[in-house]
């Protein structure tokens, strides 16, 4: 910012909106200076000014009824932006190391569902199957999706079956069996149980497909030595499934 903008209106709003910015995510204010920051951020409406004011959702305050409570009000207030909230919004969910309350937010802006999945596959894409020193926000992220039914879904959350973090993998399980789609997720949930050192993971496929009844056609050899314990296979002619043993514990 040159000498003469600091003078002008643009130049007194940037200012404002920057000491505010800092003040609502100082942990060490008081919290009616915070909440006055944020209002003022709300007030201002500029997409630079929600974006500063959803940066409160990744600051702890050490007191931690007041820390929920704030970031409560910062969340309704967002709320009431509507869409107009949604550029910043998509911003600072590609920004932020966690994103629980952005995704909270991004329900509430976005009422299309498909308009959801749009952002939610923006960010995904740039958190690539692999290794990541915290792979947090993607596991936010297919947990998400799992609970939007969509065609789209199944082929966004596959490719997670192959990261390096359990974490991830259970998520992108979890996502599979929930969108309940065979024609997109048994075969790649097959070649993930015939590969999976977790035990947890290879439980809860069993017990997707299970419950799901898909069967398990050609792939019997290979996944048979890694059932748990407490499944087995049954086959009657060319119909072959996985099936839970009677009272067996898991």
């Amino acid at each position: 910012m040159g000498f003469l903008d600091r003078f002008s209106k643009d130049g007194r709003d940037q200012r404002a909106r920057e000491k505010n910015a800092a003040r609502a995510i100082n942990k060490y204010a008081q919290s009616p200076d915070r909440l006055k920051a944020m209002q003022e951020l709300r007030d201002d409406g500029s997409p630079e000014a929600l974006y500063a004011l959803m940066r409160r959702f990744g600051m702890m305050y050490d007191k931690t009824i007041e820390d929920e409570q704030e970031k409560e009000w910062a969340f309704e207030w967002l709320v009431e932006k509507g869409e107009s909230a949604l550029p910043a919004l998509k911003k600072y969910m590609i920004s932020a190391d966690s994103i629980s309350w952005p995704l909270r937010l991004l329900d509430k802006v976005v009422d299309a569902k498909e308009g959801r999945i749009d952002v939610i596959a923006e960010v995904l894409a740039r958190h690539e199957p692999g290794y990541e020193r915290d792979p947090t926000k993607k596991i936010q992220l297919l947990t998400h999706l799992a609970g939007l039914k969509h065609v789209r879904v199944p082929p966004l959350v596959a490719p997670y079956l192959d990261d390096m973090d359990e974490g991830v993998r259970y998520a992108s399980v979890e996502a599979l069996l929930k969108q309940a789609d065979e024609t997109v997720a048994r075969a790649p949930l097959l070649a993930q149980l015939a590969k999976e050192d977790s035990l947890r993971l290879r439980i809860r496929i069993a017990e997707g497909f299970s419950d799901l009844g898909w069967p398990v056609a050609d792939r019997r050899a290979d996944i048979e030595k890694m059932l748990p314990d407490a499944y087995l296979i049954e086959a009657k002619g060319a119909d072959i499934r996985i099936k839970k043993k009677p009272g067996a514990k898991e």
